[in-house]
């Protein structure tokens, strides 16, 4: 966890989860919370040697990577915790990222582990999306969601925090097919801050950049492939394929490792948000046949 000055009052702590940081006057915002107690203590611990509040949090989606340590600073340093109305549900809910993976059954112990599943936290503040003064904090507070369900950006003081709304280019490039919920609120999550203007953008994966906007073209035009290549093989079966057969030609087509049930799980969430946008543009169809759900080309 590297401590890097943005400007005058933000900050961003690089990993390969990065966590941000704004101090107004003796309030200091921490913007998620790593993925344990571990990785924030080493947060905290820089921002005590120079010598910076803490005094609240905001997460930014319910992903256990981005608020696993929250528990930890909530207990020692009493920060004001602060979400958006779904993701804070999850957060003091955390079984319910197994449950949803589990495709709402009773998740197995092997999905319960601390990459899905945090300590639960209580939220003190549920945020909705548009500008609003927390306790000295100017924040825009926007709506991005595709990779979460209800994921917040922020934006205060002329930086973007973007959370998981985008991806640097190494990142996305590494994970092949990326984790998203739906493939178009992602793709118009970014077409929405692509449109704004910030001197520059800190993603939950990836480095800050001040030519940020090329970066979020980067990851427009790369689900957009993703979505012509289930298309591609889609119309390549005319009798249409199982869901099953999708996701496993998919994951082969990308060479990604899915050795394990949890990951297996991410990447068949992810590539069934890509099916799904297909058929919501009526270029594909679900069918019930022989007892197993079929995709089929339009």
């Amino acid at each position: 966890m590297k401590m890097n000055r943005l400007n005058n009052n933000c900050y961003y702590f690089s990993s390969s989860v990065n966590v941000g940081y704004v101090q107004e006057g003796n309030n200091g915002l921490i913007i998620d919370a790593a993925i344990d107690q571990s990785a924030i203590r080493k947060v905290v611990r820089q921002l005590e040697e120079a010598e910076l509040p803490i005094t609240h949090l905001f997460i930014t989606h319910a992903h256990a990577d981005h608020y696993g340590g929250a528990a930890y600073l909530k207990k020692h340093y009493g920060v004001k915790v602060m979400a958006p109305k779904l993701e804070a549900a999850i957060v003091e809910n955390p079984i319910i990222e197994p449950i949803y993976m589990f495709q709402g059954n009773t998740p197995v112990e092997e999905l319960r582990n601390k990459f899905l599943e945090g300590p639960p936290v209580e939220v003190d503040l549920i945020v909705d999306e548009g500008e609003q003064n927390i306790d000295g904090f100017n924040i825009e507070f926007i709506a991005t969601p595709g990779h979460s369900y209800h994921q917040f950006a922020l934006a205060t003081n002329g930086i973007l925090f973007a959370a998981d709304s985008y991806f640097g280019k190494k990142e996305l490039n590494k994970h092949k097919i990326p984790y998203i919920t739906c493939a178009k609120d992602t793709i118009e999550s970014l077409e929405k801050i692509k449109g704004k203007a910030f001197d520059g953008a800190v993603p939950g994966h990836g480095p800050y950049e001040e030519d940020f906007k090329s970066t979020i073209q980067y990851n427009i035009e790369y689900h957009q492939n993703i979505l012509s290549s289930v298309k591609e093989m889609l119309d390549r079966s005319a009798h249409g394929l199982s869901h099953e057969d999708i996701v496993s030609f998919m994951c082969a087509r990308y060479d990604v490792k899915a050795d394990q049930l949890s990951m297996f799980m991410l990447y068949r969430t992810a590539v069934s948000a890509y099916v799904k946008a297909l058929v919501e543009e009526n270029k594909a169809k679900f069918e019930i046949e022989n007892f197993r759900v079929m995709i089929k080309p339009i």
